[in-house]
């Protein structure tokens, strides 16, 4: 099993921890809206640690990132393993190919 899918195990079982003691289910608490908003955030700080150029900031930041969409994901009823298969489904196809074929 991979950090990632850890992660995602993990902010799963805290969907029903107390939002006292967890972050993860503090934001689940609060619903998707404000998970899909955290996301955003986290991934305005990854951009512009990218502009920067700064590599150990942004390599922090994915990681938030990639954690937040796991929250955001979660809070939709929607599992790593759902968008995994949705990568695979879409590997060996051009990107151009995928984008015209979505219309």
């Amino acid at each position: 099993m991979s950090a990632l899918e850890r992660l995602a195990a993990t902010v799963e079982a805290r969907r029903g921890a107390d939002p006292e003691s967890s972050w993860t289910a503090k934001l689940l608490a609060k619903g998707p809206e404000k998970c899909a908003e955290k996301f955003g955030e986290e991934a305005v700080e990854a951009i512009i640690e990218a502009v920067k150029g700064d590599r150990a900031k942004l390599t922090a930041e994915a990681a938030d990132v990639l954690y937040h969409l796991l929250v955001m994901l979660a809070a939709r009823d929607v599992t790593l393993a759902e968008v995994l298969m949705e990568l695979e489904r879409r590997e060996g196809t051009s990107g151009i190919a995928e984008k015209a074929a979505r219309g």
